[in-house]
């Protein structure tokens, strides 16, 4: 790796990208790829265990959410799902208007679905947030009008961790008679959601957040809403989302779906604990490092900085070769060598939020991998800064 030597350790701390697969959702799975084959929408016994075994799915996610199984779309990711949401509930409401509201730090499968409409014709307005990253609710009352058709602001941020104020926006939104809908997906099975105490009509998750298979996601759209379907084809999903079912991943969904909810209050009190052990142990061994996102309220499995006068990337790559997996910017964005446009919104300069470096739990952590980290890390810091002009300058300047 790198320098040819073997690293004392492997610590994977970037369960936002992806989680692996639990090995009770593997063994699941596995049945539907060889042995119940069958397609869900033929008329015989084959395809009447595949059509159960999605039926089952769909009572499991529901479950997790507080929905109706009959409300459950699936989706083969989040983003398709955000899509779905954007495009097929903005085009159900185009009747009553052509307005849409997002916020600033949205993933991109919701921004870049929003101005795909915006080009089509619809009018997009986006809110900003606070250096927290938090969206206020009353913002997003000021914006609404009577063409407003649809508001989406996400649960929480995977760059940054913060948790919105979904009820509260809810309130704002519901008092217009508007549609909300949520991305969900960094918060689902790692903290409670549920759909009717946040008052959403919409809402996104993905299996691979909470240790399902990579593939399988849905969308949860509240009854009689009306929802235009991105593709032509078949009577799938309710006629919503055409092609043939991908049944193991669809069954490994639901068996996320299941241990989520028996497991989450012990993987929060586990990850919270090494989060916050983690951001202490790394602001105090390392200065001109700031903790980006709310301070509390953000997700229990989630740690994010900007380290000042270096690059996140030639810290991820050091940290690689101590094998050390974390991630700088959001999983989509990583390769594209920019700077965050969550961190620019949340009014962090370019040149601090080159700096960023996101650091997630997952349940096979422990106190070692973070006591790694705390050691790791700061040298790796102090080299790099050894290199950079923009120490040298800011260490010129603060001697003289």
């Amino acid at each position: 790796m790198g320098n040819g030597k073997k690293p004392e350790r492997r610590v994977y701390l970037d369960y936002v990208a992806t989680t692996p697969v639990l090995p009770e959702v593997l063994e699941t799975m596995l049945p539907y790829f060889r042995e119940v084959y069958g397609n869900p929408q033929s008329l015989h016994s084959w395809g009447d265990e595949s059509r159960e075994a999605i039926e089952k799915a769909r009572e499991q996610v529901a479950a997790l959410i507080g929905g109706s199984p009959d409300e459950i779309v699936f989706t083969s990711s989040g983003s398709e799902a955000n899509n779905l949401a954007v495009k097929g509930l903005a085009q159900g409401q185009v009747e009553k208007g052509k307005h849409i509201i997002v916020s600033a730090i949205e993933h991109f499968s919701v921004l870049n679905a929003a101005q795909t409409l915006e080009k089509a014709g619809f009018e997009l307005t986006v809110v900003p947030v606070d250096k927290y990253g938090l969206v206020d609710p009353d913002e997003v009352a000021r914006n609404i009008r009577k063409d407003t058709i649809l508001v989406s602001v996400m649960h929480a941020n995977g760059e940054v961790g913060t948790i919105q104020a979904i009820a509260e926006i809810s309130k704002r939104v519901k008092e217009a008679g508007v549609l909300l809908h949520t991305d969900a997906v960094a918060s689902m099975g790692n903290m409670p959601v549920n759909v009717n105490e946040l008052g959403v009509d919409a809402l996104s998750l993905a299996a691979n957040q909470f240790y399902g298979p990579k593939g399988a996601a849905a969308l949860w759209v509240r009854k009689r809403i009306r929802l235009i379907p991105l593709m032509d084809g078949g009577v799938q999903e309710g006629g919503r989302r055409p092609g043939t079912e991908n049944v193991p991943a669809i069954v490994g969904l639901g068996k996320a779906a299941e241990l989520a909810i028996r497991d989450m209050p012990s993987r929060m009190e586990k990850l919270s604990q090494l989060r916050d052990r983690l951001i202490d142990g790394l602001l105090t061994a390392i200065d001109h490092t700031i903790l980006t996102g709310h301070p509390t309220k953000r997700l229990p499995h989630h740690a994010s900085f900007c380290v000042e006068f270096i690059e996140g990337e030639a810290m991820l790559l050091l940290l690689n070769i101590q094998g050390i997996a974390v991630s700088s910017g959001s999983a989509c964005t990583s390769r594209a060598l920019k700077a965050s446009h969550v961190l620019i919104a949340m009014g962090i300069p370019h040149e601090v939020a080159q700096g960023s470096l996101l650091f997630s739990l997952g349940i096979d952590n422990n106190e070692g991998d973070i006591d790694y980290v705390v050691e790791k890390l700061p040298p790796i810091v102090d080299r790099l800064r050894q290199m950079s002009p923009l120490y040298a300058k800011f260490i010129k300047e603060k001697r003289g």
